[in-house]
């Protein structure tokens, strides 16, 4: 192996493997509530109608909080280190979590769930050169995430009317119908912090080196439970026990020219972020999360809708016509548990088949052309008489919006990680689409709701998957007109060469390996 070689930082996989798991927690909260939330604002003494306007108006408040707490909570991390705040986020969020559940007014509804989102705004930087890798995992964790929420929340929602021999002569989940999904994700966040406070190494520079009473209690605790790791530990000489795969991988001391170079370029300018091609990417990847976010929160409503018999006066189609499908939040749950499932094996086994044939750029622009049909097309699931066949026709359609999405997605996330010509701007970048779709979380599921409701009143129940077909055919516009990058590559590697060679130092030489390639290769 080279000397570049030895220089490159190692892939930390239990570092990452953590910060996996502390990110696990988030769709889970978002996504749990979804088979439930139309009940739970039904108990509430909504009118039918007004049900779809309220659960965007929490999903929304949700997002936006989260969305504004991000500047904030990244100053705070900042000031006080990555990961003392990263545990603060997880306990505030999963006490929020619980609370939430106990609800009994959609005053209370909508407050606990803005803190909340407040709570679940941090986010936790590894090392610059490893942010790529980082960026790259957490869109797979979410999906699997979305597959566990809306499982617990679907399944154990009103565990004494599912359950009543074991939960019917319990007065807590009498009087709070919703608690136990809640209580039992919670485990989740449990999970989370004990992996972040004993096993996760900070990486801001300047708390780095601080005694840190967790990573010590997580070593002792490695001792007892792994005798090989500790006796692999006390003959390698190292720092500590092999509990870290590259332990001091976030560490980049042996990497001075390097790191000379990332100091002297600390605050990027906004000219070098914001290019025209950046910009394209990012407003399609906003645009996705508008339309795809209201489509999950609001397609619960229509399924919770009760089914409304036809008479002349309520059904003209194809355009005039009411009612949903009248589903339970088990159902609901388990149509979600499917939709999850499937988003999963595509994202893992067809989406790396299709982009190594036709490309990332191909693919997104063939799933954006279908988007806008497969959402406009789901009010007509509704019109079957059957219902076994109005459920199978509802999955055919949620499992079609899986695929493009998923199609979409990581592309979009390829795209615009492209776009990016230096590694020193990734971060700067990722800030702000993170800032963006957190805007675009918000607004979607408010706006979406509303009209919905507007619908359901006026005998239009296509209205909001119109909506949302629109949306999706307007955030396709700028995916025609991105030219595929080459992400920061060759003209970035040569220029910290140079610099590493005026320095002196050739351990600063970078590799055009995997952190220098773009992210996918550009066919």
């Amino acid at each position: 192996m080279s000397k570049d070689g030895d220089s490159e930082p190692k892939l930390p996989i239990q570092q990452l493997a953590i910060l996996a798991i502390a990110r696990f927690s988030e769709p889970i909260a978002y996504t749990s509530i979804y088979p439930y939330v139309p009940d739970m604002i039904r108990s509430f003494g909504v009118a039918e109608n007004d049900i779809a306007s309220w659960a965007g108006l929490i999903s929304g408040a949700f997002s936006l909080a989260q969305s504004l707490a991000a500047v904030p909570w990244s100053g705070a991390a900042d000031r006080y280190g990555r990961k003392p705040i990263l545990i603060i986020g997880l306990l505030s969020t999963m006490t929020c979590f619980v609370v939430w559940s106990l609800s009994k007014s959609l005053a209370m509804a909508i407050t606990v769930r803005i803190i909340q989102g407040g709570s679940n705004g941090n986010k936790f930087v590894p090392e610059k050169k490893l942010q790529p890798r980082a960026f790259s995992i957490m869109p797979i964790v979410w999906s699997l995430g979305s597959v566990i929420g809306p499982a617990f929340g679907g399944f154990f929602a009103e565990p004494a009317k599912r359950f009543p021999d074991l939960f019917g002569r319990i007065p807590f989940f009498i009087t709070f119908p919703y608690a136990l999904p809640n209580l039992l994700a919670s485990i989740f966040f449990l999970i989370s912090t004990f992996s972040v406070t004993f096993f996760l190494k900070e990486t801001l520079v300047t708390k780095r080196d601080r005694d840190d009473w967790g990573l010590q209690v997580g070593q002792r605790l490695t001792r007892v439970f792994s005798r090989r790791r500790a006796q692999i530990g006390r003959n390698g000489g190292g720092e500590g026990p092999s509990t870290y795969d590259g332990g001091d991988v976030m560490t980049p001391a042996s990497r001075p020219a390097t790191n000379t170079a990332a100091g002297a370029n600390t605050q990027a300018a906004w000219a070098e972020v914001l290019t025209y091609q950046t910009m394209l990417a990012l407003f399609s990847y906003s645009f996705l999360f508008f339309h795809s976010v209201s489509f999950d929160q609001n397609i619960s409503v229509f399924l919770s809708t009760p089914v409304i018999p036809r008479t002349p006066d309520n059904y003209r189609p194809p355009f005039y016509f009411n009612g949903g499908f009248g589903l339970d939040p088990g159902t609901i749950g388990t149509i979600f548990v499917i939709y999850g499932i499937t988003s999963a094996a595509i994202q893992f086994i067809v989406y790396p088949v299709l982009v190594t044939r036709f490309g990332v750029l191909c693919t997104f622009h063939v799933c954006s052309i279908f988007l806008p049909i497969v959402y406009c097309a789901t009010p007509y699931a509704s019109l079957f008489t059957s219902a076994r066949v109005r459920f199978a026709a509802i999955v055919v359609v949620m499992l079609l919006k899986a695929f493009c999405l998923i199609m979409s997605f990581p592309s979009t996330t390829i795209l615009f990680n492209n776009s990016c010509r230096s590694l020193r701007v990734l971060s700067s970048v990722n800030g702000l689409a993170t800032m963006m779709s957190g805007i675009f979380r918000a607004v979607g599921p408010a706006s979406t709701g509303r009209v919905f409701t507007w619908g359901a009143h006026h005998g239009y129940i296509i209205s909001a998957y119109f909506f949302l077909g629109a949306a999706a055919a307007l955030g396709a516009i700028p995916g025609f007109l991105i030219v595929e990058g080459d992400g920061p590559t060759a003209a970035e590697e040569r220029a910290e060469v140079e610099a590493a060679a005026e320095g002196g130092e050739g351990s600063g030489s970078p590799r055009c390996d995997d952190e220098r390639r773009p992210l996918m290769a550009r066919r």
